[in-house]
């Protein structure tokens, strides 16, 4: 009796190890759920969305060593990313990817040109009106880096304000809302859960 007991003890250790390994495997590779705390992204995010990222895409980064697996492709404009905060790199933040290496961003008002093109960003809010000192660049993104922005523009500390984003420090791309809790009204946001985040 004594040996069975042991036996199912270690059978359970066993798969909890198994299952703790596994999860651990899942978020370095693949997958990161990351919580939406601040109102930058409105009105793409909201405060208290709950979000996957997929890891693999841009190449996870190995634990404990600064390198990365190769990527499926590379950051583009549009892209919503998680990334380490360059000011504090425990922070996660989200933004929008508006400009990648090479190219040239200028803000005006409230029209973003990228490359001397104004961009159709129907995603963008801003809270403000219109403001003369509404103003940025002209930008160019040096190499190995990207500029980000949040679609809340008169309320986003992003790369207008700590700079380019360094690509080493991506985590992953924003694929979709699992969950969504209103902290206003308490309660559960059901339209927005199993949105695709673009």
């Amino acid at each position: 009796m004594a040996k069975r007991k042991k036996s199912v003890i270690r059978e359970y250790a066993e798969i909890i190890v198994l299952a703790v390994a596994l999860a651990l495997f899942v978020r370095t590779f693949f997958v990161q759920a990351f919580r939406i705390p601040s109102e930058s992204m409105e009105d793409t995010l909201l405060v208290g969305d709950f979000l996957f990222a997929n890891k693999l895409l841009y190449g996870p980064k190995l634990p404990l060593i600064d390198v990365r697996l190769p990527a499926i492709r590379s950051p583009k404009p549009g892209d919503i990313i998680i990334f380490k905060y360059p000011g504090d790199p425990k922070m996660d933040y989200i933004k929008r990817c508006v400009a990648v290496e090479g190219q040239t961003i200028e803000l005006v008002d409230s029209k973003l040109y990228v490359d001397g093109v104004m961009q159709d960003e129907e995603f963008t809010k801003y809270v403000f009106g219109s403001r003369p000192d509404r103003r940025f660049g002209p930008f160019e993104v040096p190499e190995g880096h990207i500029f980000m922005m949040g679609d809340n523009r008169d309320n986003s500390a992003d790369s207008r304000a700590w700079g380019p984003l360094d690509k080493r420090l991506i985590s992953g791309k924003a694929m979709f809302i699992y969950f969504s809790w209103n902290p206003s009204s308490h309660s559960v946001r059901f339209s927005r859960i199993g949105d695709v985040i673009r």
